[in-house]
């Protein structure tokens, strides 16, 4: 569904075709605005297509694309630093894509044994982020990504809560590092999105 959603848009359809659904209600609470969710969500799709359509590729790597106000993360393993290169470049020349963070590690595919404790850590860091005690701070504005044990941190933040946020991942057990890719915002951009939260409700 979700997917045949995303096609639609891909043809020309504007955002409003997904108002009412997860989607429009996530722009609330997000500092991004519509347009740019809507970005995201087009860049990561069409990366995946790219990367699947291309066996040079995929059949050589286990790689994803996060993309987060324009920057784009790849995560995964790949045979060969050439091959993770490639991939690299092929996201880069995507609309819209401002930033590319290549952290492809060069090696075998991890194991479903780690793949299921990647998950587990990101609800666990999922978990310990809403614990933070910062006037105005939404948890669901922090992207998680885990991979083999490392967590990736993206989104609109300010300096006080991106510090926050790595502080309180960095202390889950079975975390080896937390990589901090967050876009920093002036603290009175806190306030724009508060409205928009009241003027939604």
């Amino acid at each position: 569904m979700a997917v045949s959603i995303l096609a639609n848009l891909l043809q020309g359809c504007g955002p409003t075709l997904v108002a009412g659904t997860t989607y429009g209600a996530a722009v609330v609470y997000d500092r991004r605005d519509e347009r740019t969710v809507f970005d995201d969500e087009v860049i990561e799709f069409r990366a995946r297509d790219a990367y699947l359509k291309n066996p040079d590729l995929s059949e050589h790597s286990q790689l994803k694309v996060t993309s987060y106000s324009h920057v784009a993360l790849i995560t995964g393993q790949a045979d060969t630093e050439q091959i993770a290169d490639r991939f690299a470049h092929v996201v880069s020349q995507l609309p819209k894509v401002k930033r590319v963070y290549n952290e492809a590690e060069i090696g075998p595919k991890v194991s479903l044994k780690q793949l299921t404790t990647d998950t587990y850590l990101t609800s666990r860091a999922k978990l310990a982020i809403q614990s933070i005690d910062l006037p105005k701070f939404d948890a669901l504005r922090v992207k998680v990504v885990t991979e083999n044990g490392v967590i990736y941190l993206m989104g609109l933040v300010t300096r006080e809560e991106g510090q926050a946020t790595a502080e309180k991942v960095r202390r889950i057990p079975g975390v080896t590092r937390v990589v901090k890719i967050f876009e920093y915002v002036e603290p009175q951009i806190t306030g724009l999105v508060q409205a928009r939260q009241t003027k939604a409700g």
